[in-house]
């Protein structure tokens, strides 16, 4: 009874404000769309597809935090803290790496990286000039991912939530002034939402890092390089590469399928796009409880604890799976609301509302393939399950039958959508086989 009290709390300690954050981190994109809304469907389209090559980098930043977060929280569960320390670093420089290399392409390129999306001039335009100026925040979201990945393992998640919870006001103010030229500032529209993301992630990761180096004396971790030897640095590439591999080929999917709405037709695209944010929210409120899973799971797994680790797995499946239906419920019911919100054709708000159903069709699903393949699968350090599931999902079968569905069958987009959603089924299945025969669980060196 103690043991299940303990996790109840540390469900409560941990997940709770995880989940908190990843709702508000999500919220930066939502609260650009709705407000870029009010300026029309090309407005919409064109932040939708510069967010959606910026969700690569995103995606492989994830991958980084993800390992960090399996390396650090086994290393925890012993009680080796100059090995948690040596991960936390390697894995910020990593990422420090990966924001440089993403904000040249995002500077330089960005024409030819978003012909590859649309073919609408206009469309295209302002696509560009959302992510050139949007990668600045490339930088500081490496930073405050990995430390809040180490704040979350040392226990202390409710710090990165406070930052969050400031740069969220802060986006939201400055969204309101710059994209439409309130209080004396110029009007930017698109240049305006990206500015505004940029400050506030930049503002965020500041005090983000200013958190962890007040905390650093008490949760015991000394700033200091480490050496890297041989054994270790094959450890962590064999976690990181699956998981990189696994994330990049899932973006890279998911591109696809922002392509193909793309080329369906521009009022496909910006129906899609205005479902960005409610699919951002449903996954972003339970985003966190796949990135909770992974650390709570990784401890027990480190402190050599498998009997509770697969128990703990399991209630944290039915506890997704529960809020997840919750939610879908939820987006039904307010979706003849939501679509009001947005000064578009009657026909993208009537195509927008047949959308939300199918999300909220496969968002169960979907959830639990976070919880498992993003957090549960992964805790135990053997990543190349995730990495071959998530290929033969999305390669397999998403993106083949998304192909077929709108460019053989012609299909509408709603059912071009729910066809590739198809992936989500099968990648489900795999995971749930793969987690009954424990071949997940172990505890790396």
């Amino acid at each position: 009874m103690e043991e299940k009290m303990s996790f109840e709390k540390n469900i409560v300690k941990i997940a709770l404000p995880i989940t908190l954050q990843s709702l508000l981190q999500s919220s930066f994109s939502v609260i650009d769309q709705v407000m870029i809304g009010q300026l029309g469907s090309s407005s919409i389209a064109g932040i939708g597809l510069g967010g959606k090559f910026v969700s690569l980098y995103s995606v492989v930043l994830a991958a980084i935090a993800s390992t960090a977060g399996i390396m650090i929280s086994q290393y925890i569960g012993r009680k080796d803290e100059a090995s948690a320390a040596k991960s936390f670093y390697v894995n910020l420089a990593f990422a420090i790496v990966l924001a440089a290399g993403f904000m040249t392409l995002c500077m330089a390129f960005p024409q030819r990286i978003m012909a590859l999306y649309t073919k609408d001039e206009m469309t295209r335009a302002l696509a560009v000039r959302y992510i050139r100026i949007l990668a600045v925040s490339f930088l500081p979201m490496a930073v405050s991912s990995i430390v809040s990945t180490m704040l979350r393992c040392m226990e202390k998640a409710a710090l990165p939530l406070y930052a969050s919870m400031f740069a969220l006001v802060l986006n939201t103010g400055l969204n309101y002034l710059l994209i439409f030229g309130k209080w004396k500032f110029p009007e930017m529209g698109v240049e305006g939402a990206a500015l505004a993301s940029a400050a506030a992630q930049t503002i965020s990761c500041v005090v983000i890092v200013w958190l962890f180096l007040a905390s650093r004396k008490k949760i015991g971790m000394r700033l200091h390089t480490a050496r890297l030897c041989t054994e270790y640095r094959k450890q962590y590439l064999a976690i990181l590469c699956p998981l990189l591999v696994c994330e990049f080929l899932w973006s890279l999917g998911e591109n696809v399928y922002t392509a193909i709405y793309g080329n369906i037709g521009t009022d496909a695209c910006a129906a899609m796009t205005l479902t960005i944010p409610v699919q951002t929210i449903v996954i972003g409120a339970l985003g966190g409880m796949a990135q909770a899973s992974g650390i709570l799971i990784g401890k027990s797994l480190g402190a050599k604890k498998e009997a509770q680790a697969y128990k703990e797995a399991e209630k944290l499946m039915w506890y997704g799976l529960a809020a997840s239906i919750f939610l879908s419920l939820c987006l039904i019911l307010v979706s003849p609301f939501y679509v009001k919100i947005y000064k578009v054709e009657p026909e993208v708000r009537q195509l927008t509302r047949s959308l939300l159903t199918a999300i909220a069709m496969i968002a169960p699903v979907k959830v639990l393939n976070m919880i498992l393949g993003g957090g549960i699968i992964r805790s135990g350090g053997k990543t190349k399950y995730t990495m071959w599931i998530d290929a033969v999902g999305t390669w397999g079968f998403g993106v083949p039958l998304g192909l077929l569905a709108a460019f053989v069958w012609k299909l509408p987009v709603v059912y071009v959508y729910l066809i590739l959603s198809l992936e989500e089924c099968v990648r489900l299945g795999i995971s749930l086989v793969l987690f009954t025969k424990k071949k997940w669980m172990g505890s790396i060196r």
